[in-house]
């Protein structure tokens, strides 16, 4: 049994506010990855309200150790880590100083770090930090600041 409406959307049970399940998003092409907007809070989500989407869910305390111990919830963080790793492989748009994918990467660490463990962190980061490198590390210092503090806690 899941604990809330976010587990159930990681866990492959439950749909997000705009109705769509975790496979549904999983699908998404590349550029649905990058236009939509209001799917990155239901695939890695955190204790606190998001600026850029109102309405969009916060994880509380309960919900995120019923997401920690269930396996389908874990399984689904995983597979849309998976999906955004492919996404940022394959797309050389947010390689730039500033983009709104950036927010979205410090989102990811800060839920992978949270839910799955700083090892699940670490390894999305070094894969981040050797995309940028591969492109002549155009990503600005504020960025990589803040995926630096995300992994470690700050």
């Amino acid at each position: 049994m899941t604990a809330g409406r976010i587990h159930a959307f990681l866990a492959g049970d439950g749909r997000d506010g705009a109705g769509r399940r975790l496979a549904d998003v999983l699908a998404f092409d590349d550029a649905r990855i990058e236009g939509v907007h209001d799917f990155i809070q239901w695939c890695f989500p955190l204790p606190e309200a998001s600026r850029a989407v109102p309405g969009a869910p916060v994880l509380t305390p309960d919900e995120a150790a019923s997401i920690r111990t269930d396996a389908a919830a874990g399984a689904g963080l995983r597979a849309a880590r998976d999906r955004m790793m492919r996404f940022y492989a394959r797309t050389d748009g947010w390689l730039r100083p500033h983009d709104h994918n950036h927010l979205r990467i410090t989102r990811i660490l800060h839920a992978l770090r949270d839910l799955l463990g700083r090892q699940e962190a670490r390894a999305f980061h070094a894969f981040v930090l050797a995309r940028n490198a591969e492109a002549g590390a155009p990503v600005s210092a504020k960025s990589l600041g803040y995926w630096a503090n995300a992994l470690a806690g700050d």
